[in-house]
């Protein structure tokens, strides 16, 4: 008798649990719509994703994104400014119920937290001046591009472009991007983050975006369980995207169309 009755109690716990957890899982949608606020974590050091601007608030195509689900959810923003390192930790411990901070999708990161459709593209580009003419890899032969040695794009780069191209290749980012800044080439092969930080510093340098070497999209982080949440986010984004909200933001901060963003 004794242990069918610690059997039994032991179900009991069990079902205890799961309701626990079923309870949980509802938790940070609920908390939400209760207390009308919504904590999500964004960049303030790279832009045009995320930084401050001249009046000392963050701005930029992710605050654009945070201030649109908060706005559909009926919820005040609180943005939280987090960095790679604390992203994750940050959601796991439910500093902020979601992060909308370039983060890209792969297969550890989904192993501890869930994610949301894409929102917009980070990539790996071609950028010039914009009476640069550079309409096509075969325009780049006989221009001189900088590049960071070994970088992801100096990969790409030696696969599309013409074998007349001057590829002048730098130790570090910031020596390739001050070579370009001083005019030592004229076309230069980098992430849009920083395109983005160089245009914030020279903002009359006036660089364009003109080829695509790498698209690698963005989603927004959600801790994992919180499936109502995410259900919610994605009915957001999926608007948005219908509308062309997002690509409106792609355009306002990228200077390109969000193109195809996987679901």
């Amino acid at each position: 008798m004794k242990s069918s009755k610690r059997s039994f109690l032991a179900v009991l716990g069990c079902a205890a649990a799961l309701a626990l957890g079923n309870a949980h899982a509802q938790s940070a949608l609920d908390g939400i719509v209760k207390s009308k606020t919504v904590k999500i974590g964004i960049p303030t050091d790279y832009p045009p994703y995320g930084f401050v601007g001249l009046d000392l608030k963050p701005q930029g195509l992710d605050i654009d994104v945070a201030n649109l689900i908060a706005s559909k959810l009926g919820a005040k923003v609180e943005l939280v400014p987090v960095v790679s390192a604390n992203r994750i930790p940050y959601l796991q411990t439910k500093k902020v119920d979601l992060v909308v901070s370039t983060l890209g999708k792969n297969e550890e990161r989904a192993k501890i937290i869930d994610f949301s459709h894409a929102y917009a593209p980070f990539y790996q580009g071609v950028f010039a001046l914009k009476e640069t003419q550079v309409k096509a890899f075969s325009d780049l032969a006989g221009k001189t591009v900088a590049v960071t040695r070994g970088a992801m794009e100096d990969e790409m780069l030696a696969k599309v472009a013409p074998k007349e191209t001057i590829v002048k290749r730098f130790e570090d980012q910031a020596a390739t991007t001050a070579a370009f800044a001083a005019g030592q080439t004229q076309v230069i092969a980098t992430s849009v983050s920083n395109i983005g930080m160089l245009s914030e510093k020279n903002p009359k340098l006036g660089v364009e975006y003109k080829l695509l070497l790498r698209d690698s999209p963005c989603f927004v982080g959600i801790a994992k369980g919180e499936d109502a949440l995410r259900g919610r986010v994605n009915e957001i984004l999926l608007a948005a995207k219908a509308d062309g909200t997002l690509n409106k933001f792609a355009q306002k901060w990228l200077k390109r169309d969000a193109g195809e963003l996987p679901l």
